[in-house]
């Protein structure tokens, strides 16, 4: 073979041979970029995972897996009662509600007069228990966030008059606006001396959420029929009481004959249930037609002009029923 000849074959195995180098470089490298490509997905991931769990934890439905922590005062089986009125007082009204409920708001916006009478004159004490039924039947947050923010004014020493503030100013059933904690600070806003830092941190931080969910497991073992869920001495009243459909007058008849014979209990000087929130502008959502009739955890039409002289119960299915 000629000298010619095998210098031809020496550099044809030396460009073989820098063409597979090349293509091993150029392997290593898509293998390289593949890599970090798959690291920025991961990270970019990752980035929107965090933005969607703090979107979710300001404005989102929140966690209710922290550390349970009943409200100041609270009181009863694992301190999930919330209590108004003298102490001593000689009978319970036990109260079982949610804050979207619009029966529930039915219920206190016409009743509230008779209840704080009864509370303020030592006749009751009243014992409120949340639950969040709506937001399971419905979906949304609403219940949630007002029950935490609820348990955050009776840290202030304030749950009356900011639960009557919610129940005077609850959204449309369908409409979630209790959701939004900055509207439940605004309507903190109406009760003197409420809107505080620390009370705006309690509800931001979600400082009851677990407490409510604990709340409404409690509600759902009763195996109550819905809400509002009312009990006169552990006697359910609402929305009657045997052949007595629930009124005003009927409520005070009835706990002037369960107290017969009984003292009244001392109802202490700085008793909430003296302060009576400001009226909604509008009729408040919620509130019976003349015809209608509310139903557990829910009551249609608009209201009337005058509370009812009785409350009629519907015939229907309620449309909000705990299971």
């Amino acid at each position: 073979m000629s000298e010619k000849n095998q210098e031809g074959k020496r550099t044809a195995r030396e460009r073989l041979a820098q063409e597979r180098e090349r293509q091993r470089s150029q392997d290593r490298r898509r293998r390289t970029m593949i890599v970090a490509a798959a690291v920025v997905c991961v990270l970019g991931l990752a980035a929107v995972i965090g933005v969607i769990a703090a979107n979710t934890k300001s404005d989102g439905k929140k966690s209710t897996a922290g550390p349970l922590l009943a409200p100041t005062g609270a009181e009863g089986k694992d301190n999930l009662a919330i209590p108004v009125g003298a102490a001593d007082a000689p009978s319970t009204l036990t109260v079982w509600e949610d804050f979207r409920c619009p029966a529930c708001a039915m219920f206190e916006n016409n009743f509230r007069t008779t209840l704080h009478d009864l509370e303020n004159s030592g006749q009751i004490r009243v014992e409120y228990h949340l639950a969040t039924l709506i937001d399971r039947n419905l979906g949304g947050s609403g219940s949630l966030h007002a029950a935490n923010a609820a348990g955050c004014a009776q840290d202030a020493g304030k749950f009356l008059a900011y639960h009557d503030v919610l129940y005077g100013n609850q959204p449309k059933e369908t409409d979630d606006a209790f959701a939004k904690n900055s509207r439940l600070i605004e309507l903190a806003g109406k009760v003197p001396g409420l809107d505080t830092g620390a009370f705006r941190s309690c509800v931001e931080d979600g400082k009851h959420d677990s407490w409510v969910a604990k709340s409404n497991k409690a509600f759902e073992k009763a195996a109550f029929s819905g809400t509002p869920t009312v009990q006169l001495n552990g006697e359910s009243i609402f929305p009657k009481r045997g052949d007595e459909e629930i009124s005003p007058a009927n409520l005070k008849k009835w706990v002037a004959e369960a107290n017969k014979g009984k003292q009244p209990g001392t109802v202490p000087p700085s008793q909430p249930g003296a302060a009576t929130p400001s009226a909604p502008s509008s009729p408040p959502a919620g509130a019976p037609a003349e015809d209608g009739a509310p139903k557990h955890g829910h009551a249609p039409g608009t209201a009337p002009k005058k509370a009812p002289a009785a409350v009629h119960p519907s015939k229907a299915v309620p449309a909000h029923e705990a299971p």
